[in-house]
């Protein structure tokens, strides 16, 4: 995987002015889009894109800086249809606009050239298993909340909280499949898991055909598939904030797995009254790699 992700910063280089294709060249690399984004996503801590962004803005401060050219003539060296859409990229990473660095030299921020490097992790065991379902549908109350890698998501408190107590009990009692309990289940995710970007969270049960849902609630359909299942227990939410990062730092790149599309679920196996402390199970989609 350490690899692939130089192989992609590479690409990213050479095509620094152009449409970067990522389903092809993960194709090439024998991987996925979903999977390869989300990897990069996870270790270099930033999306794909916002990588690329930053790169081309760094690398065209230069022109900018040393002024060789007209503005318009380096946005279109640089994949923009307009000198105010370059000017705007521009100032989102900068600061400034190209004017006023021209004019002063800066300031200026500088996105260095990622390189991925192996290093030795491990220590902790992680819980894990690999399962095979049978299709199945999510039942249960969605919403669409913006996108929060740390801490608890006030959008997503907010809706699990207006449900009524009696509602969290009809929904409890109707699952009939794993994962077992209430759900919190996250799909329709920005490939580069932007943050802030929206996603739909569902907060609902597993179901078999055998339990038809009611119409007040809403349906998500899972085909049938492999799972890998991460059990975790302490502090909540960041012990399972750190069970996700740890997948794609330590476990993907030690396993022949790799994520597909599909829901992400988290299953609450027991926690304390305050929610402070709990056990989880997070639920990934994987396929064989």
């Amino acid at each position: 995987m350490i690899t692939w992700l130089n192989r992609l910063v590479d690409v990213v280089e050479e095509h620094l002015a152009d449409d970067l294709d990522v389903a092809c060249l993960a194709a090439t690399l024998g991987t996925t889009e979903h999977h390869l984004r989300r990897m990069f996503s996870a270790l270099a801590g930033m999306p794909l894109s916002e990588y690329v962004r930053r790169r081309r803005m760094t690398v065209a401060a230069a022109d900018v800086v040393t002024g060789t050219g007209d503005l318009l003539g380096m946005a279109v060296r640089y994949g923009y249809t307009s000198a105010e859409a370059f000017g705007r990229a521009f100032q989102s990473v900068h600061g400034v606009t190209p004017g006023r660095a021209r004019r002063d030299g800066g300031p200026l921020l500088t996105q260095p050239r990622l390189r991925f490097r192996l290093t030795v992790e491990g220590a902790t065991p992680m819980n894990v298993r690999i399962t095979s379902r049978p299709a199945f549908r999510l039942a249960g109350h969605a919403t669409r909340v913006p996108l929060i890698h740390r801490g608890v998501n006030p959008a997503i408190q907010e809706h699990v909280t207006s449900l009524a107590p009696e509602e969290h009990l009809r929904l409890k009692a109707m699952g009939d499949t794993e994962p077992h309990g209430l759900l919190a289940v996250t799909t329709d995710i920005d490939p580069d898991r932007t943050e802030d970007t929206e996603l739909t969270y569902l907060h609902g049960v597993a179901v078999t055909d055998a339990v038809p849902p009611p119409d007040d609630l809403d349906v998500i359909d899972v085909p049938a598939g492999s799972w890998a299942v991460f059990r975790a227990a302490g502090p909540y939410p960041q012990t399972l904030q750190e069970v996700w990062s740890a997948t794609a730092t330590e476990w993907f790149p030690s396993n022949p797995w790799r994520l597909r599309a599909g829901p992400e679920m988290v299953s609450v196996i027991d926690r304390t009254d305050d929610f402070s402390v709990a056990t989880v199970e997070l639920w990934l989609p994987v396929e064989g790699s």
